[in-house]
């Protein structure tokens, strides 16, 4: 299928890994013009060479000096995908307030920043797509990271929000909501439990769908190529239809039919 992306230029942010590298090498295979984002050069290389992306954009999204570099360098976007985040399993008693606010700054006001700066141009030409890389998190607050479930909540809240401010026009923002799935830092997170627990990695990842996620349908790590399938048709302009929605990728987790 031709997703008609040719010559759309896509910021992809937290994109050297996992979901969002995967996002940015299906645009950059669609034709798009792929902004690819990490906090280091040498990632951000790294990651243009894997994905095909025409640019790269060493950065911390998630503070201000790194938001006015981003915008300086790229003053306008045709589709921002909204994919850096970061995730920890603390027990509520030990969330310091310090770590809800980081999780917080990072996970939505770093999106907010974005979307400030470029929705407007979007709205100018009268096109553009905004995605917001949230969570089945977000709907099931998960008790082993209540903070990180709060983020990806208000990320929904934000999204929808700013789909309302488009109305007429053919600019969209939408929310994605994976399931538990297999990048970077859950990969590395299920080896280490499996060692600790004496386990192989095929045995753990049984043991947590049935333990853990057990409403999961798919019972397995969706991979990060399957969200980003998903995330890439809804960039495009074939999902003009789409708009104000939160997504579901999430391999049957949620117990909802909305």
């Amino acid at each position: 299928m031709n997703l008609d992306l040719a010559g759309k230029t896509a910021l992809v942010t937290g994109s050297t890994a996992g979901i969002g590298l995967a996002i940015a090498t299906r645009l950059a295979s669609e034709g798009a013009d792929v902004i690819v984002n990490g906090r280091t050069e040498e990632r951000v290389s790294k990651a243009m060479a894997a994905s095909g992306a025409a640019h790269g954009l060493a950065a911390d999204l998630a503070s201000e000096e790194g938001f006015r570099l981003c915008t300086e360098r790229f003053p306008q976007v045709d589709i921002l995908v909204n994919n850096l985040g970061i995730f920890e399993a603390k027990p509520f008693g030990d969330i310091s307030d310090a770590d809800w606010h980081r999780f917080f700054d990072v996970n939505v006001v770093s999106g907010i920043r974005l979307c400030r700066h470029y929705l407007a141009p979007m709205l100018a030409q009268d096109w553009g797509r905004i995605v917001f890389i949230s969570s089945e998190s977000g709907l099931q607050i998960p008790t082993e990271m209540i903070h990180y479930g709060m983020s990806k909540t208000a990320q929904l809240a934000v999204s929808r929000g700013l789909a309302e401010t488009t109305a007429g026009s053919a600019v969209t923002v939408n929310a994605v909501l994976p399931g538990p799935t297999s990048s970077e830092g859950v990969s590395a997170f299920v080896d280490q439990m499996a060692r600790e627990g004496g386990q192989g990695r095929d045995a753990f990842e049984k043991a947590f769908f049935q333990t853990v996620r057990p409403s999961s349908i798919l019972q397995r790590f969706i991979t990060p190529d399957e969200i980003a399938a998903v995330v890439t048709f809804v960039c495009s302009p074939l999902a003009a239809a789409i708009n104000g929605t939160s997504l579901k990728a999430d391999g049957g987790v949620v117990r909802s039919i909305a």
